[in-house]
């Protein structure tokens, strides 16, 4: 007989149900501490979101323009503060404040759906097993706390997972659509387009190639011409285009309306920020002396630490895993942008974590349990070890940069490094899929 917690998550209403209430309880408990503790439940990023979409619609002053780069540190596109709109309603009471973080929510909910949708379509689950698996990310508690705190990253993964099932399904313009808009509201995405567009040869795409089987070495020996026609296929053309023209009408639309601020903001920033609070990169000491004192350097260290993080989000793992399986190998494109990108925070492992439930049940982590206990544990454990020497930095004051915080951002480096390993090494004996 089936216990009550399989019933629970291997049925779609009993799941989604207990997915909700539990964000409904963490936003419950939100509204609780933020008003009775000093330690605040609310992410400060939601603070500045909802400034901004204040000064989208009202402006600062009668003399100031309204745009939503009035509030310093906003460094995202303007849909962001326009969907955040209902928070500036009736003077920000607690109920249309927390409008947002029920927004946020609620796209883990659909991200949820659509992961679902990708496990019974595309890895041929039955349904009970499929909402199994989708419960690591819907029941996952990590999830739930930084949505409903106020961080906007369910909103991407919305975005990311209904890309991956719109490839899958061959809705290639719909694809290039979602592609556009991803990287227009978080940058990050553009790293699937070399996955996605070398997983899209002619065979996956329904047509077939002709063989050279049999002929003379003459015609079997493809010029450069040939080889770059077979590959600009009709749908990696219309993805690109797709994408490209939803990418630039976005981004002409908002320098329309918000001028240099918008590019600045939302693009350049992030060549050259040096963020190191709450950042478990290894460049987080690198980062805190740079901003203590600039390197007369042309190119510092925060734009040079995009070449490894690219080399191996955007040309290595698509190469070797694309054509296998692309599920994982978005996987294992975020898990090296994410680990060996100069600023790591929390809310970053959402953009990993939602590819679990597609990854896990053909994964070298549930055939040895041994293994998966182990990563799980050196994850959480060098994770934990970091927080404590932040805790001791942020909270009581005391200087923990070296060699506690250094030592321990290194060791949550490596113990990423060695769980990509073990992710890429699935990928080199899947079968194509």
């Amino acid at each position: 007989m089936a216990s009550p917690l399989t019933k629970l998550i291997s049925r779609p209403i009993p799941l989604f149900t207990a997915a909700t209430l539990l964000r409904a309880a963490m936003l419950l408990y939100g509204l609780w501490q933020d008003a009775h503790s000093p330690l605040k439940y609310t992410d400060i990023d939601y603070l500045v979101f909802t400034d901004a979409a204040r000064f989208t619609f009202t402006p600062a002053s009668a003399s100031a323009s309204a745009s939503p780069y009035t509030r310093e540190t906003y460094r995202y596109t303007p849909l962001l503060a326009w969907l955040l709109y209902p928070t500036t309603v009736a003077g920000g009471s607690a109920f249309w404040f927390s409008s947002g973080k029920a927004l946020f929510a609620g796209a883990d909910l659909l991200a949820g759906y659509l992961i679902i949708l990708v496990l019974r379509g595309h890895r041929r689950m039955a349904p009970d097993r499929a909402c199994a698996y989708a419960a690591i990310w819907l029941l996952n508690p990590m999830v739930a706390a930084i949505s409903t705190r106020g961080s906007s990253e369910g909103l991407l993964g919305v975005l990311v997972m209904a890309l991956l099932w719109a490839v899958l399904e061959r809705r290639v313009a719909l694809a290039g659509v979602l592609l556009g808009l991803g990287v227009h509201f978080k940058i990050y995405p553009f790293i699937y387009a070399p996955a996605i567009v070398w997983w899209m040869d002619g065979e996956r795409m329904g047509r077939t190639e002709k063989s050279a089987t049999g002929k003379g070495k003459e015609e079997q020996a493809a010029s450069v011409w040939a080889t770059v026609t077979a590959f600009l296929t009709p749908e990696r053309i219309t993805l690109a285009v797709v994408s490209l023209a939803t990418f630039l009408g976005l981004n002409v639309a908002m320098y329309a309306l918000y001028g240099m601020p918008f590019v600045t903001h939302t693009f350049l920033h992030h060549v050259t920020r040096i963020d190191h609070r709450h950042n478990f990169s290894p460049y987080n000491i690198l980062l805190y002396l740079t901003s203590a004192r600039p390197s007369p350097a042309p190119l510092g260290i925060e734009s040079v630490a995009f070449v490894p993080q690219l080399q191996l989000s955007t040309v290595l793992i698509p190469f070797i895993g694309a054509k296998k399986d692309l599920p994982t190998t978005m996987l294992a494109q975020t898990f090296a942008f994410v680990t060996f990108n100069k600023v790591c925070t929390s809310q970053y492992f959402l953009w990993y974590m939602v590819f679990l439930p597609l990854y896990l049940p053909s994964s070298s982590l549930l055939r040895r349990p041994s293994l998966g206990i182990s990563a799980l544990a050196l994850w959480v454990a060098t994770q934990g070890l970091w927080l404590q020497q932040g805790y001791n930095l942020e909270f009581l004051g005391q200087s923990t940069f070296v060699p506690g915080l250094w030592t321990a951002s290194l060791a949550f480096f490596l113990a990423n490094c060695w769980i990509l390993g073990l992710i890429v090494e699935d990928l080199g004996t899947a079968d194509a899929r």
